[in-house]
């Protein structure tokens, strides 16, 4: 079950030739692909394309009927790996993956492909998850393409740029029989537009012909003296080939490019930010129309020589546009330039920042101070101030004045989340044993390094959360560590990485697997052990017989975390038993956001059908409460809040519950360490109530109120006394 359907949206993937697309990038990719002849696609989900990952399966009927094969890889290697097909068979083959942490992953598989080269087209589609709303390392995609030498695109984040850049990708990794890597940032992911469409295309040449009529060459394999051939075939054959296809077909795009003696170069998916910039300046116009030369790189790597040339020929100054560092661009534009004996002066990251993203902000900063460099007259009627604040600043005061009505709260779970129980009892269980190491991973566990957890040494990629700890394995001390692995990242690499790791090397530590049902963190899709049936992948794969395959003969598995009396009693055991050798612990408990997105939709049903459907929610008696707020504390529910405390005697705010409760209990059995704390109760609310329903609310009615009349009239009493 992933984040959301497009089952609607992917019927616009049946439009044809003079029809017109209106839709989301992410569609408009998939569009893109169809039109190119793709024959196999495949990938991993991350931001910013998981939608990608969910548009190709609701489309996967449409794929069928084209012949195209699409399959959810096990990591971005494996995605990688896919794209063989097209070394050896004039197949076309896209796929998909977030980046930088899935090109990390998947860089030996790239290095081998990009080495011995391709007949069919080959494209990897990276999500570029670089900036302030990032939630990884900070690097970019640039130096992976120069590392494989692999042609980096990066369209202009608009819906016909893109839909060419796809198409134009592929006929450039043919033309250099090389592979090609599109860059998405998160914008372009998600921009709205319209775009001409063509019809879908099927391959010429299938699988099915590629299969029954295998081929090899063993001179694409990388092996000497094959390998050494290769680095001379990338610099000899296949570069100039993609330099001339990148000219000769114009992939890259100028604008206004003699309208001064100075000029902008910029990464393609910047453009918009440039553009806004220069119209806020009174330097452009809403249609895209510049007063300022603009040379727009959607081919960053590699960059074309004579196109330089001849744009910079005749002007004093260029300002280069390269969001984040190292300046790649900028220095391969020097020594271009510089080799030509062409004088004109290079700018860049002494205008903008050298680290961080180019934000509206920064970018009308750093063009407004190059234009006041040279043509500062330029900037009168029209033009608008650009803050003379540095950028970090203005960020600063942003969030200076957010604060002030917006409460702060650091990242956390969903509310119900299964997780929360599971980091409550290992908080329980280091009041109890002791304060230990604890490794992490990549998931939505990982928001218990924060408030109110704080458990949590390092996280080293995704699946290695036990690798993490792997040095900690001394028979020195009987204090064992531990290490926290979703089912995701289990399935993508722990297995190998983690579990087969610690047996291979009799680890005597502890490995908590986080078993939620989805790979969560990724949009909610479903992994080898999802419980739920898929009708095109194969799930209901118990984690707990991977471990013991491999060789762990101490696994427990918690089917239901939100007891914290059998997360605790596992937890426990693990860290004390005698038995030595690596020890797995599988938590279970459904994704809540999933279980809600699954569980609504029936409940609706059933209310609109006239069913009786009872739900439970907490609550918290204002009377009763202590304002101890370790419900709070040992829990973070986002349901929970505080608010004032009715009794006037008494400053303590006391604790409150709001609508958005799931009934999980988890709040109230962490107050008392697994004993429901007095001031929480459950309410039980009834849709379409039967008689017998209405009957008892009458006499509960009646008999609360006389109650609080019987204490109203006491209070009145006390009252008149005084």
């Amino acid at each position: 079950m992933a984040e959301r359907s497009f089952l609607a949206e992917v019927e616009k993937l049946k439009l044809g030739a003079g029809e017109e697309f209106h839709g989301e990038g992410i569609l408009a990719v998939t569009k893109a692909l169809l039109q190119s002849g793709v024959s196999y696609v495949a990938g991993y989900q991350g931001a910013p394309i998981s939608h990608l990952m969910d548009v190709l399966t609701d489309a996967n009927d449409i794929l069928s009927e084209l012949g195209v094969h699409f399959e959810h890889s096990a990591s971005e290697a494996t995605a990688t790996a896919t794209l063989a097909a097209s070394v050896n068979y004039p197949l076309r083959g896209a796929v998909t993956f977030k980046s930088t942490v899935g090109t990390n992953v998947a860089s030996d598989a790239l290095a081998n492909l990009a080495s011995g080269g391709v007949i069919g087209g080959a494209m990897i589609i990276v999500g570029e998850d670089y900036g302030e709303g990032s939630s990884i390392m900070q690097e970019r995609s640039h130096a992976f393409a120069m590392k494989s030498q692999v042609w980096l695109l990066d369209p202009r984040p608009n819906l016909p740029s893109i839909v060419k850049a796809v198409e134009t990708g592929f006929e450039l990794s043919e033309a250099s029989n090389t592979p090609v890597m599109l860059e998405l940032r998160i914008r372009a992911c998600h921009v709205h537009g319209q775009f001409a469409t063509k019809d879908n295309v099927r391959p010429k040449f299938t699988l099915k012909d590629a299969i029954e009529h295998p081929k090899r060459d063993v001179n694409r394999i990388v092996l000497p003296p094959s390998s050494y051939l290769h680095e001379q075939e990338k610099v000899k054959d296949r570069w100039p080939a993609a330099v001339k296809f990148i000219q000769d077909h114009g992939i890259n795009e100028f604008f206004a490019p003699t309208a001064q003696d100075f000029g902008i170069v910029m990464q393609g998916g910047l453009y918009n930010g440039v553009l806004r910039a220069l119209e806020v300046l009174g330097l452009a116009n809403a249609f895209g129309e510049s007063k300022i030369p603009l040379y727009v790189l959607n081919v960053t790597y590699p960059l074309v020589d004579e196109e330089f040339k001849t744009f910079c020929t005749g002007k004093r100054g260029l300002l280069i546009v390269e969001e984040g560092q190292p300046d790649f661009i900028e220095q391969n534009i020097h020594a271009i330039l510089r080799k030509a004996d062409v004088a004109t002066r290079v700018h860049g990251k002494e205008f903008l920042p050298m680290a961080g993203e180019y934000t509206g902000g920064v970018l009308l900063q750093g063009i407004r101070r190059f234009v006041e460099l040279y043509a500062p007259e330029s900037l009168g009627q029209g033009a608008v101030d650009a803050p003379a604040v540095p950028a970090n600043a203005l960020v600063t005061q942003a969030i200076a004045d957010a604060t002030a009505q917006v409460l702060p709260r650091p990242p956390s779970f969903c509310t119900g989340c299964p997780e929360r129980p599971i980091f409550t009892a290992m908080k329980l269980i280091e009041r109890e044993l002791g304060p230990r190491h604890i490794s992490c991973d990549i998931g939505c566990h990982l928001f218990s390094i924060l408030p109110p957890f704080n458990i949590g040494a390092t996280t080293m990629g995704y699946g290695l959360g036990w690798a993490g700890a792997s040095a900690f394995n001394t028979p020195e001390t009987e204090h064992r560590t531990m290490a926290i692995m979703g089912d995701g990242g289990f399935w993508h690499n722990g297995l190998t990485s983690g579990v087969g790791n610690a047996v291979f090397n009799q680890t005597d530590n502890v490995l908590l697997v986080v078993d939620n049902g989805y790979s969560a963190a990724t949009g909610g899709q479903d992994v080898l052990s999802s419980k739920a049936i898929n009708p095109i992948r194969s799930t209901n794969n118990p984690i707990e017989k991977a471990v013991k395959g491999v060789g762990v003969d101490w696994v427990k598995t918690v089917t239901h975390t939100y007891s914290l009396d059998q997360m605790r009693g596992a937890l426990r055991e693990a860290l004390t038993t005698p038995v030595k050798g690596p020890k797995v612990i599988v938590a279970q408990s459904e994704c809540m956001l999933n279980r809600q997105r699954r569980v609504k939709p029936q409940i609706k049903q059933r209310i609109q059908q006239g069913e009786r459907v009872v739900r439970e929610k907490f609550g918290i008696d204002p009377d009763t409460c202590t304002g101890d707020h370790s419900c709070i504390r040992l829990s973070g529910c986002p349901s929970l809040s505080i608010k004032t405390n009715p009794d006037p005697l008494r400053t303590d705010p006391v604790a409150a519950v709001d609508d958005s409760c799931v009934g999980c209990g988890l709040c109230g059995e962490v107050a008392h360490a697994a004993v429901l704390c007095p001031s929480f109760y459950r309410a039980e609310i009834i849709n379409n109530p039967s008689g017998w329903d209405q009957f008892k609310e009458k006499i509960r009615t009646w008999v609360i109120g006389r109650l609080q009349n019987r204490i109203e009239r006491r209070l009145a009493g006390i009252t008149a006394t005084v």
